[in-house]
């Protein structure tokens, strides 16, 4: 089984490969004389694609739960602080969410051949980490500007890929930008590292449950306490979905 994972997960890479290329060039060409949500949707397709190849190729299938509590409306603010586990659910958000998502990411992505150049072309929020308070600053001024506009702002709040059945620290970038914006957030927890491993090469069929939280609202709330309750919601649903990839005394400890 190892084997036919591991040819799985090399034919899933060369199709990734294989149409980023053309598609990174189109979008590329043909961002000059779109609409930002038009590039956008553009590139959700070619993400879409890519999921759409690790179900066929890599046996991997997704789970949403929760729809019914995502906000609706075409200028409806929402900032979504997903659970990390890998590059999965990066591709999946975008296939999966009606609206177009713009997300935070330090710049240096840009400078991937191919996928970055494409990403350049998108209304997301780069920054450089080096920058400091001032990188904060511009996450809440592109954040507003396209909140106002209908996209929704989604943010890993733990900053980085975590191992399965752990946690990483939760940082308050992502209330913090909703408390100055005045948008709801909506936790979603992700159990993607059962199929696909952080920095692991090779995957394992399996279903990937995506669980959407309701909105908690933003005013008149500190930004550490909000996101406390972001990070209680996440990690008990973790919990729920996952409980194999946590000891007993894990799940004991957030029933209390």
């Amino acid at each position: 089984m190892i084997v036919i994972n591991f040819l799985r997960s090399v034919l899933h890479l060369l199709f990734m490969a294989v149409t980023v290329v053309p598609w990174a060039l189109a979008v590329v060409a043909a961002a000059p004389f779109l609409k930002p949500d038009q590039v956008y949707w553009m590139c959700a397709r070619w993400l879409k694609l890519a999921v759409d190849g690790g179900t066929v190729i890599l046996g991997i299938r997704n789970q949403v739960i929760g729809y019914e509590n995502l906000p609706v409306g075409t200028t409806a603010p929402a900032v979504l602080l997903v659970k990390h586990q890998s590059l999965w659910e990066t591709f999946s958000m975008a296939a999966l969410m009606p609206h177009p998502l713009a997300f935070v990411f330090k710049k240096e992505l840009l400078r991937v051949p191919f996928f970055g150049w494409a990403m350049a072309r998108m209304d997301m929020i780069h920054i450089d980490r080096a920058d400091g308070a001032r990188a904060f600053v511009k996450v809440v001024q592109q954040g507003q500007r396209l909140l106002d506009r209908g996209t929704w702002v989604i943010m890993f709040p733990e900053g980085t890929r975590i191992d399965r059945g752990q946690k990483g620290v939760y940082k308050t970038g992502g209330t913090r930008l909703a408390i100055r914006t005045g948008a709801p957030v909506i936790p979603v927890a992700v159990t993607s590292a059962k199929c696909w491993p952080r920095k692991a090469f090779i995957k394992k069929p399996g279903v990937v449950e995506f669980s959407i939280g309701k909105p908690i609202p933003s005013a008149g709330r500190q930004a550490d306490e909000l996101m406390a309750e972001v990070e209680a919601w996440i990690e008990a649903e973790m919990r729920r979905l996952d409980p194999s990839a946590y000891p007993p005394e894990a799940a004991e400890t957030a029933k209390v």
